[in-house]
């Protein structure tokens, strides 16, 4: 047996999110500035000739049934497009938070059209890879080149990468989950005509100091809801405020996993060791947000 082509699933950050409103179709209208950490998830693949998919890890048991699994969903959209398509096994090691706000299964479903794409020698830019990613989630477009950009419209507009820098963060998760639906459902959004696709957006400085300058200047829209669901966001959120060295702290998408950031990866590995003596039951990791490396697909030692 061939050894299995193995990815990773990185975990998305929205830096920031503002909601321009509710569309007619229920959807939302979007303007986020996302980044990606070196967090990941694990996935491999085997080609064969059934779709199969075994998921084990840490938060394999909170995501749900295999069958409802977005990388089986990823799979069947792209050989919906795709004639024929080699399909196989997957082995999903699981092992950021579900339902996080970090966009781990949209991630994870990427990985999957990356891995897809790899064994049938498709285009890493073929147009049907993006069209699979639009039909399986609104995130996981943003996820099938995992560096920063602005993601607008639903998830479906995306900027060319933007060249951030690294930016050293905590992240901490306070074990609780928050349906993305129940959030807008909160939020209660005006509606809003048509798209933005015409909209131009203000542009995103490159530079260190005006780039947490604008952050600072540029929130989520969806954390009061989010808050208003799970108060203890509130408190994650306040003790990453009072680390020493923490420019910034905000929730990343929907909830509940909140970020902070720092000069260096030292520092944030200092305040991380800070938040887990105190909250021993939060999942709390130290990081580096920015642009991660989806192209480097490796087979796996036999």
């Amino acid at each position: 047996m061939a050894a299995p082509l193995v990815d990773r699933a990185f975990a998305k950050v929205n830096l920031t999110l503002r909601v321009r409103g509710r569309r007619s179709d229920g959807y939302h209208e979007l303007d986020s500035l996302v980044v990606f950490a070196r967090l990941a998830d694990r996935l491999s693949f085997v080609p064969g000739l059934a779709l199969q998919l075994t998921a084990r890890g840490p938060t394999a048991g909170a995501a749900g049934p295999d069958r409802d699994n977005l990388v089986r969903r990823a799979a069947q959209a792209l050989a919906d497009r795709v004639t024929p398509l080699h399909l196989g096994h997957f082995t999903l090691d699981k092992h950021l938070p579900v339902a996080a706000g970090l966009g781990g299964g949209s991630a994870d479903a990427a990985a999957a059209l990356r891995l897809l794409a790899r064994a049938n020698r498709m285009a890493p830019d073929d147009p049907r890879l993006y069209d699979a990613a639009i039909a399986t989630g609104a995130d996981v477009p943003v996820c099938l080149d995992p560096r920063p950009r602005r993601m607008r419209g639903i998830g479906d507009l995306l900027t060319a990468p933007l060249a951030l820098p690294n930016l050293p963060a905590v992240l901490v998760n306070p074990g609780v989950s928050v349906p993305t639906h129940e959030v807008f459902a909160v939020l209660r959004a005006p509606a809003v005509a048509g798209t933005d696709a015409g909209e131009s957006a203000d542009a995103v400085p490159c530079e260190r100091p005006a780039l947490l300058t604008y952050l600072a200047a540029h929130g989520n829209d969806l954390e009061p809801a989010a808050i208003a669901l799970q108060p203890v966001i509130g408190d994650v959120l306040a003790a990453l405020r009072a680390l020493p060295g923490c420019h910034l702290a905000r929730m990343s998408g929907s909830g509940a996993t909140c970020f902070g950031l720092f000069d260096t990866l030292k520092a944030a590995t200092a305040a991380a060791a800070l938040v887990r003596r105190a909250q021993p039951s939060w999942w709390v990791r130290a990081t580096i947000l920015g642009a991660q490396p989806a192209a480097k697909i490796r087979r796996a030692a036999p």
